[in-house]
């Protein structure tokens, strides 16, 4: 076996990675990738490769049990490395992405809190910017329509009921780059919000709310009627819910609110659930309990990951909220509220799987689904022929061995 290079390499080389292949909710032993440039040439079973123009290619034969993933994607996620993109400082973001795109999250919205409309401005004019060089796929927009009673880490100082003023001004500025935004659809106006997002392409994502089951219900239906109506089909047609669970109230037997209405509609195939399956966030037993309700392909498992992941212990800035990491638990400084994680999507990956959902369903969900939300299954997401050039090395233990981005091996 050749050493897989650590350095970037010109986009027209040709390359063999064999190992066992996880994509797509299967697993293929004794498979090989084959990658020409920034695109992938086969992937499938070794014996069925038909080599031809790739003679002396560049070839890395992993031992056995060695895993290739697609990139990784998170559909909700507000930096690492200590880079917070809501604070919309360039170098702040580069750094975040850099450290993300080489711990496996190939391709990944970059998400903003809720702030002043200045701010959120800037971020947004930043990360329309950096969704042009390729070092994101858009923007995420956490607020600033939510309800004070689930604000969590939101700054209830900034929360605003829908103002479709603003709202337009925010889709103008994002340029199509906006591509979900969270709501609660119990606040005044929402209606016209929910059609407005739709109308301009932006998925809705129901969360941060104190709503009811009925409410909820007939939000998620209404969204995905107008995401209908504005052209989208499959995936890219249906709304998400923002990190089920965290953020609205627990379900009751007596009074489900939003919860039970989230699990149906992703459990008919109508919407699609965000987990943050860190170990923090959710117990193992819940993460499993919702993999068997409603299927890998209606969850995205996501990060919610902040400044603070992938360091230590210490004091860090969410937006414009001072947090403190213990024990690798992010907490506002103000409220002791959970302040977002400190995992990357290998790690939620991992934890996913020792709470017992299968490997190929966790990576499902966090590969070819959260593609499809963003209507990139044709670009990211898995390992197919055509598709960009993204892929994840993995150990027998899940441990990260190399990344592969656009056809270039990562630092």
């Amino acid at each position: 076996m050749t050493a897989l290079s650590q350095a970037p390499n010109p986009s027209d080389v040709r390359r063999i990675i064999t190992g066992t292949i996880v994509s797509d909710g299967a697993l293929v032993e004794d498979a090989l990738l084959a990658v020409d440039g920034d695109r992938i040439a086969y992937a499938g079973p070794a014996a069925d490769f038909d080599a031809s123009g790739f003679e002396g290619t560049e070839r890395h034969d992993l031992p056995a049990k060695r895993y290739i993933l697609p990139g990784l994607v998170d559909l909700h996620c507000h930096g690492g490395n200590g880079g917070d993109f809501p604070s919309g400082d360039e170098d702040s973001a580069r750094q975040a992405l850099s450290f993300l795109h080489a711990s496996g999250t190939t391709t990944l919205l970059a998400s903003m809190v809720t702030a002043q409309r200045e701010d959120l401005l800037r971020g947004i004019e930043l990360f329309v910017r950096l969704a042009e060089e390729g070092l994101v796929a858009g923007i995420h927009l956490e607020g600033p329509f939510l309800s004070h009673a689930r604000c969590g880490a939101q700054n209830p100082a900034y929360l605003l009921d829908p103002h479709l003023g603003l709202m337009e001004e925010l889709v103008t500025a994002a340029a199509g780059k906006l591509a979900t935004m969270t709501y609660a659809p119990e606040l005044p106006g929402t209606a016209a919000l929910v059609d407005l997002m739709t109308s301009h392409g932006v998925t809705p994502s129901l969360g941060h709310t104190d709503c009811d089951d009925a409410t909820a219900a007939a939000s998620l239906a209404a969204a995905r009627e107008g995401l209908e109506s504005a052209g989208f089909d499959g995936v890219s047609s249906l709304p998400t819910v923002t990190h089920l669970f965290n953020g609205m109230p627990p379900l009751h037997h007596r009074s489900p609110g939003p919860i039970a209405a989230c699990l149906r509609a992703a459990q008919q195939g109508r919407a699609v659930l965000e987990l943050i399956a860190d170990g923090t966030h959710l117990d193992p037993a819940t993460v499993a309990t919702v993999f068997q309700l409603v299927g890998s392909s209606n969850i995205v498992l996501v990060s919610d990951s902040m400044a603070a992941a992938g360091l230590a212990d210490g004091n860090y800035m969410l937006g414009p909220s001072p947090v403190t990491v213990a024990n690798g638990v992010a907490t506002l400084d103000s409220t002791g509220a959970i302040a977002g994680g400190t995992a990357t999507m290998l790690d939620v990956v991992r934890h996913a799987v020792r709470a017992g959902v299968d490997l190929t369903d966790s990576v499902r969900s966090a590969s070819s689904v959260p593609a499809a939300v963003l209507g990139l299954e044709d670009e990211v997401g898995g390992l197919r022929r055509g598709l960009r050039a993204d892929a994840v090395v993995l150990s027998e233990d899940l441990e990260l061995a190399a990344v592969l981005r656009m056809g270039e091996w990562l630092a």
